[in-house]
């Protein structure tokens, strides 16, 4: 049997040996050099066979990591313990050894909190013991007595203490062995996060998202954007400069969606597909603001991009088209059970694609849907309607100008809408011809409204 061990149950079975063998080497010496009268003799085997006997019991019918089980363990050896110092007329020398063992065992092994029931156990079974060894107190402890009990019991408590060495070696090694483990599975979740959006991420390893196929349906703001002549520029450049610059562009349009809490769902080329309102939502209205304000943030940010691909010598302005869309989307896990796609369809998704494919370079379009909750704060134009594949009507479009703050005093627009009355004037877009057209237009209008009587 090895001598260091693991198992709780071996461990405290080779503890419990030595413990009962000091008691039954110190009863012995005591006897041999008639300290200890014969009639005690009998705790020899009881000292020998106890700690076999109950390692059997416990192996077979109790579960000994147990808690309660050790503990009534601890107890019963206490109330050994207190009926042989009793036996033993708590002679004095083999008394202070067994008591400070058992007080030693009971902190290590049982915890402080039950040093107060221990001594109990210990007080009461050793007057017992005292009653049943006739009631006599024993006389100075013989030197050879004195001697085999400290001998047996410094073996107990050195073996104990090895005990504790070695498992504080274990829990050092054990400590490196977890710390790298925590790198390895810090590094491995670092490279995870790169493969998929940091919402999905985060939903994943904080256990509220289960791998299986599953989907449901939520209100959502798609966003598509993709580079206007970027197929024609792949002609042009040298396959690694081209990925730099790509590389370059998706990872400058990624923050920008990270810092609006987008979920990039994926991207295809120079194709970003971007939604708001999944894993969480701050409401249809704050998704779809956060959308259009991406949008934007996007499109600004171009314009730095464009300075840094002419220092490398590129030329050619290349500048991105977007779509925008609000609408019931299906989102969830999509795929097999041994390879899942965590991302969304629908035709609300289908139509702020082509959306994106509609829209001119350096422009957002957005549907009406989308237009309708943000067009309190951004300042969209009416682009009319257009056909649009796999859908029936045409489709109401908008195109993303700017933030109303943002316009300041110059701003080119002018719009008002109350019951009856709606008007939308982009000074900016107003051709020279056209203008006496549109002032006679509202001089005629507003003679009317004038004559109208309203009741």
């Amino acid at each position: 049997m090895s001598a260091v061990t693991n198992n709780p149950l071996i461990r405290d079975y080779n503890v419990r040996i030595l413990a009962y063998l000091a008691g039954a080497v110190t009863i012995a010496s005591g006897s041999y050099t008639g300290h200890l009268a014969h009639s005690i003799l009998w705790v020899i085997p009881y000292a020998l066979l106890y700690p076999h006997i109950t390692y059997l019991i416990c192996q077979r019918f109790f579960h000994f990591a147990n808690k309660a089980s050790r503990r009534t363990l601890h107890y019963l050896d206490t109330i050994n313990t207190g009926i042989i110092i009793g036996l033993m007329g708590f002679s004095a020398v083999p008394t202070i050894l067994f008591i400070l063992m058992l007080e030693f065992s009971t902190i290590a092994f049982s915890g402080r909190q039950t040093l107060s029931t221990t001594n109990l156990f210990l007080i009461a079974s050793a007057m017992a013991g005292y009653i049943l060894g006739g009631g006599q107190l024993a006389g100075p402890t013989p030197t050879l007595m004195a001697v085999a009990a400290g001998i047996s019991s410094g073996v107990y408590i050195l073996y104990i203490a090895y005990q504790f060495h070695h498992t504080g070696e274990q829990l050092r090694t054990s400590k490196k062995e977890v710390q790298l483990q925590k790198e390895k599975s810090l590094q491995l979740a670092n490279n995870l996060c790169k493969y998929v959006s940091p919402q999905v991420y985060e939903m994943i390893f904080s256990g509220r998202h289960k791998a299986r196929l599953e989907t449901q349906r939520k209100k959502l703001s798609v966003f598509f954007s993709d580079i206007k002549g970027f197929t024609e520029l792949t002609e042009e450049m040298e396959a690694e400069a081209l990925t730099d610059l790509l590389n370059n562009y998706l990872t400058e349009m990624s923050n920008i969606a990270l810092k609006y809490g987008g979920t990039i769902d994926k991207f295809v080329g120079d194709s970003i597909m971007v939604f708001f309102g999944d894993p969480t939502s701050q409401g249809a209205k704050k998704d779809a603001m956060s959308a259009v304000s991406m949008a934007i943030a996007m499109r600004k940010h171009m314009k730095v991009l464009r300075q840094q691909w002419r220092s490398q010598g590129i030329s050619k302005p290349l500048e991105i088209r977007m779509g925008v869309n609000t609408g019931y989307c299906t989102v969830g896990n999509f795929g097999a059970e041994s390879r899942m796609d965590y991302t969304i369809i629908g035709k609300e998704v289908n139509l702020a694609s082509r959306l994106e494919g509609s829209a001119e370079p350096n422009e957002i379009l957005i549907s009406y849907e989308t237009y309708s909750l943000i067009k309190d704060i951004i300042m969209c134009r009416d682009k009319g309607n257009i056909s649009v594949k796999g859908f029936s009507r045409p489709i109401a479009i908008y195109q993303v100008v700017d933030f109303r703050r943002d316009l300041g005093a110059t701003q080119s627009f002018i719009e008002h809408e109350l019951e009856g009355f709606s008007m939308y004037l982009d000074t900016a877009n107003v051709q020279r011809y056209d203008k006496e057209k549109i002032i006679a237009a509202l001089q005629d209008a507003a003679k009317k409204l004038r004559d109208k009587v309203i009741i």
